[in-house]
């Protein structure tokens, strides 16, 4: 009896011990340059090089392990608090190191690469991220999760994003086409062609994006290639949350169609604009606009 008690024992601390031995055996992903990214040990101070990459860290769970962003990290608010590390365009090197990351998320497009190579070389350990389609939202969350050992609070926000966008892209699946202008940027006047994530819900909602074909992934245009175009919709975000100002000067131009029938529209911009769970949110808005547009025929 002693003795089956005591296989017991060693059977329960074997079976306690499971977790742990989890968590200490090396964490590796593929981040979205195709590199193999392995950590040791769940990161517990993570550095993020995008506001999109904060947001998405925090969706993850990993909040807490977060211990440095760049400016305009804002969403969600707790965000807010984090030390600043320069912005997406010029990090503060020293301060990056100065925090001791155990790993950096960088923005493959938008940070200097320059600066990010030299992270690596410093010894770092760098996820280049650059989520392109919203399957990719999903995988990225997942991914984060996994390198900060949050699997249990990431991956139930990754299965309820997708399972949003899929339920869009059934529901206006069969809706007729409706051309659209989405603004990015007001001085200079700027969009998005195909390739970006923006057109990607464009599409889901049964938009055409009218300057999806032109080659560069966010075009610099002048008003008369709107003009010329003359989209059903112009879709504008703007310089903050709640300010649609970027629509008023369409106004004058009242032989667009987008302005004949009051089609118009403002989406805040970092629901759309910003590669996170919100472009659930930003997508639904869009679809909803682009409802309107139609029952104004």
């Amino acid at each position: 009896m002693v003795a089956r008690m005591g296989q017991w024992t060693v059977f329960t601390i074997l079976i306690a011990l499971l977790p742990l031995a989890a968590m200490a055996a090396p964490r590796c992903v593929e981040d979205d340059i195709g590199r193999e990214v392995c950590l040791e040990r769940p990161a517990q101070r993570i550095v993020a090089l995008s506001p999109g990459a904060v947001e998405l860290l925090f969706s993850a769970g990993a909040g807490e392990q977060v211990v440095g962003a760049v400016s305009f990290s804002d969403e969600p608010p707790a965000a807010r608090k984090v030390p600043r590390v320069g912005s997406y365009k010029r990090l503060d090197l020293e301060a990056i190191l100065a925090l001791k990351p155990d790993l950096v998320i960088a923005w493959r497009s938008g940070n200097p690469a320059g600066q990010t190579e030299q992270l690596e070389r410093l010894g770092l350990t760098v996820y280049y991220s650059e989520p392109v389609r919203f399957e990719m939202i999903g995988g990225t969350l997942e991914r984060f999760a996994r390198l900060a050992g949050t699997e249990q609070l990431g991956k139930p926000v990754a299965e309820q994003f997708r399972a949003g966008i899929d339920a869009l892209r059934q529901r206006h699946g069969d809706a007729k086409p409706v051309t659209v202008f989405y603004q990015v940027w007001e001085e200079p006047l700027m969009t998005v062609n195909d390739r970006h994530l923006i057109s990607e819900a464009i599409r889901l909602c049964g938009g055409v994006n009218v300057f999806g074909g032109l080659p560069a992934l966010t075009p610099r245009i002048g008003r008369e290639a709107v003009l010329g175009a003359d989209p059903e919709v112009i879709i504008a975000g703007g310089m903050g949350e709640d300010n649609p100002a970027w629509l008023d000067p369409w106004r004058e131009f009242g032989s667009l169609t987008a302005v004949r029938r009051d089609n118009l529209f403002f989406v805040p911009p970092s629901t759309l604009q910003r590669p996170t769970p919100r472009m659930l949110e930003g997508t639904r808005r869009l679809c909803k606009h682009l409802e309107q547009a139609r029952a104004r025929r």
